[in-house]
């Protein structure tokens, strides 16, 4: 039975965060009570070279980090991993963490309150892409997109998934329009997008009337407690993100792929069969 929880209102004031990737060190953009996320908190890591390690506790939160760019090392349960370019590592609360490089290295980490312990769980890019079930083409011209799961049902954990999406030039993507609010709320951080590069994100429980529909480039993000949650990219370049997820009931609802199509768009799936396989 699901947990019945407060959704959060969809308000450009605490919905929107700009330019998250332009603080060095270690920041944290979104959190529950300064953004509409329940559970999900995102920040970032970005190093350069000379730069001193970052050490930091988990605490109560699991916890994923994916590489967005430059290649480093992060130090956990007495392991230390070497990562690359949409690697991505997931940590279990109360570990100790240490993030290090020799040169550039920028890191998304995201994470969520548990109770429970869940195992800690290395994730290579390349390997994603080999495994049909986490690596996808969903939807087809003008809503062809690339999709890489990294961390799903690949890796246990209580709350937090996340991947990596990366539309064709001038697409929309998560199309048809979905949404999951009753099991999970979402965040979007738009990457790969160099300038001029835009794009424009809707969130919406009503289409003709869209809470939100947010010009977004590189570095901002966008969350969708509720409602449905379409995006495109201008002509000449494309709309890529980071998807962040965080289960409203720790464990039952964590389940990637199930959602609500909107009504109009229904006929045809979600896209996101392959997913479920």
């Amino acid at each position: 039975m699901q947990t019945q929880v407060k959704l959060e209102n969809i308000d450009p004031k605490t919905c929107v965060v700009k330019g998250t990737h332009l603080k060095k060190g270690r920041t944290i953009s979104v959190k529950p009570g300064e953004t509409a996320s329940r559970n999900l908190f995102y920040g970032r890591i970005i190093l350069e070279a000379g730069d001193a390690p970052i050490a930091f506790e988990t605490a109560g939160h699991e916890t994923g980090f994916v590489c967005l760019n430059g290649s480093g090392s992060i130090t956990t349960a007495g392991q230390t991993f070497a990562m690359n370019r949409y690697d991505a590592l997931y940590v279990p609360r109360d570990s100790q963490v240490t993030v290090a490089s020799d040169g550039a290295f920028d890191l998304a980490e995201l994470s969520a309150p548990i109770e429970n312990q869940y195992p800690l769980q290395f994730v290579k890019f390349e390997d994603i892409r080999k495994d049909p079930a986490l690596h996808f083409t969903a939807g087809a011209p003008p809503t062809q997109r690339d999709l890489n799961i990294l961390i799903g049902k690949n890796v246990e954990a209580g709350r937090i998934m996340a991947g990596v999406t990366f539309s064709a030039e001038g697409n929309w993507t998560s199309w048809p329009p979905h949404e999951h609010q009753n099991m999970l709320e979402e965040a979007y951080l738009y990457i790969d997008m160099p300038a001029p590069s835009w794009g424009v994100q809707f969130v919406y429980t009503n289409a003709a009337e869209p809470e939100i529909a947010q010009v977004v480039r590189e570095g901002d993000v966008v969350l969708m407690p509720q409602g449905y949650h379409p995006n495109v990219s201008a002509p000449g370049g494309s709309i890529n993100f980071l998807w962040m997820m965080a289960a409203n009931t720790e464990g039952d609802d964590r389940q990637f792929g199930v959602v609500n199509v909107q009504p109009e768009y229904a006929a045809g799936g979600s896209g996101l069969e392959a997913s479920r396989k």
